[in-house]
């Protein structure tokens, strides 16, 4: 018995090392090409041999990349902003209060998340267009709204439904509104939530490619992903292989750090509500 317990936690911790590794290669490697050049970038190396920071130089020396990332920052921010206010009290409508047709509207905000980007890029095209918001950062964050609101109210109401009633029912007796329920009474209780739903929309923001390339035409106002995209040479073999891995690491690493700084609070909300005692 002792034998298979054994071969169990070896071959526990071999597929844990299997997943690590084949998660965190890429980055790696990207890490190892962004202190190459030359034709040294079209040879296989799985091993540091140089640290020439050239490449990250010239990334912010040949376009406004720091521009770019001021902007992405900018957007996502927002768009985190505003997703978690309208998302907590939305969830606070969907989760608590009792109407008809709820979970309807339930899942038709589900449903819009469920639609492909191109499929509602010529309409929000209009939109942006008639409000004036084209090549300008609101309208990024209007455009990123469609794809994180959706998202947040499901993940916040399913929490909000499972806050205990009688703390509602306490601060209703003490005279609280409804504003006081979602700000001072729910909102600290699903701190772990907010987090993890915030830090995912974050992802979501900084990451996305296709809206920020059709509603911005100046360098100015591009946010990172449509910048590294436009880095372009003369020929496939003369693209700047190793100022885009550069790029690439710069972005990465303020993913990397949130995540680093609310691990804690992440695991707390994706594992809250798991057990019921």
């Amino acid at each position: 018995m002792r034998w298979r317990r054994r071969l169990g936690r070896i071959g526990f911790w071999l597929l844990i090392a299997a997943i690590t590794v084949f998660a965190l290669f890429p980055f790696y490697y990207a890490v190892i090409s962004s202190f190459r050049a030359g034709s040294d970038l079209f040879t296989v190396a799985y091993w540091p041999e140089a640290f020439d920071p050239s490449n990250y130089a010239a990334v912010f020396q040949r376009q406004p990349f720091g521009r770019n990332i001021a902007n992405s920052i900018a957007v996502a921010a927002a768009v985190v902003t505003l997703s978690l206010v309208l998302s907590l009290t939305a969830a606070y409508s969907l989760g608590r209060v009792r109407f008809r047709g709820r979970t309807t509207l339930l899942f038709t905000i589900l449903s819009v998340s469920m639609f492909p980007q191109v499929a509602v890029l010529s309409g929000l095209f209009e939109l942006i267009r008639v409000f004036g918001l084209y090549n300008s950062l609101p309208g990024l964050v209007l455009a990123n709204l469609i794809l994180t609101l959706p998202f947040t109210v499901w993940v916040l109401t399913t929490f909000m439904r499972e806050l205990p009633k009688e703390l509602e029912e306490a601060a209703i007796v003490d005279g609280a509104g409804p504003w006081t329920l979602v700000w001072r009474v729910f909102l600290p209780l699903m701190g772990p939530a907010v987090v993890t739903t915030g830090l995912l929309a974050f992802i979501v923001a900084w990451n996305e490619f296709l809206f920020a390339l059709t509603f911005t035409l100046s360098d100015e106002k591009r946010t990172v992903p449509v910048a590294i995209a436009l880095m372009s040479g003369a020929s496939a073999y003369e693209l700047p292989w190793g100022n885009i891995m550069a790029a690439s690491v710069v972005v990465t690493l303020p993913v990397v750090v949130l995540v680093l700084v609310f691990q804690r609070r992440i695991v707390s909300g994706l594992t809250a509500g798991a057990v019921k005692g």
